[in-house]
């Protein structure tokens, strides 16, 4: 049986609706350059964890990401290909990344949303690797958990608010989503 628990994150770039795909959470940092391919949509560098991973038409939750001026030729060339993500959710906003959606959103691709997830989302969502996750439109993550008597620590901490000793508790299903986006 499925729980279905809602998040919500932060609209950095409005994708066209709702995306689902396979979720696919980053345990290391990326930059895209020379670390994703553009022709098959897979993580390229043999140094990352996740090299080979697809990361085409999945919602990509990268915790870390390493900015640099080339994420966003990146991220349009991947649009171009057909090989971009569904989504992505990042740990930490990154503007050159989300220019990339935006520049290939103007060259009439189909834009995907870029996320800004807040570090109780993050684990959540990691705790959810691999299953399928939908982005809606005003930056609710809905995903599947699975519930046989015992929910993981992430999961159980993102529905009850997820309230740590050294962070204060945070509201995660009734979060008004800000859109960034001119």
């Amino acid at each position: 049986m499925a729980l279905v628990t809602d998040l919500a994150c932060r609209v950095l770039v409005a994708g066209c609706g709702a995306a689902t795909g396979p979720l696919v959470v980053l345990s290391a940092p990326i930059s895209l350059w020379g670390g994703v391919d553009v022709e098959s949509g897979r993580i390229a560098d043999p140094r990352h964890p996740a090299y080979g991973t697809r990361v085409a038409g999945a919602v990509l939750a990268i915790p870390d990401p390493v900015g640099s001026s080339s994420s966003s030729a990146i991220m349009l060339e991947m649009m171009r290909a057909g090989t971009a993500p569904a989504a992505v959710v990042l740990g930490r906003p990154d503007a050159i990344l989300a220019l990339g959606v935006v520049v290939g959103r103007e060259l009439g691709y189909r834009a995907l949303p870029v996320l800004h997830a807040s570090p109780v989302v993050m684990r959540a969502l990691d705790a959810a690797n691999g299953g399928t996750l939908t982005v809606l439109p005003d930056g609710s993550l809905r995903e599947a958990v699975q519930v046989a008597g015992s929910e993981s620590p992430a999961a159980k901490e993102a529905a009850s608010g997820g309230a740590r000793p050294s962070e204060p508790a945070a509201r995660i299903r009734v979060l008004p989503s800000r859109s960034t986006e001119p």
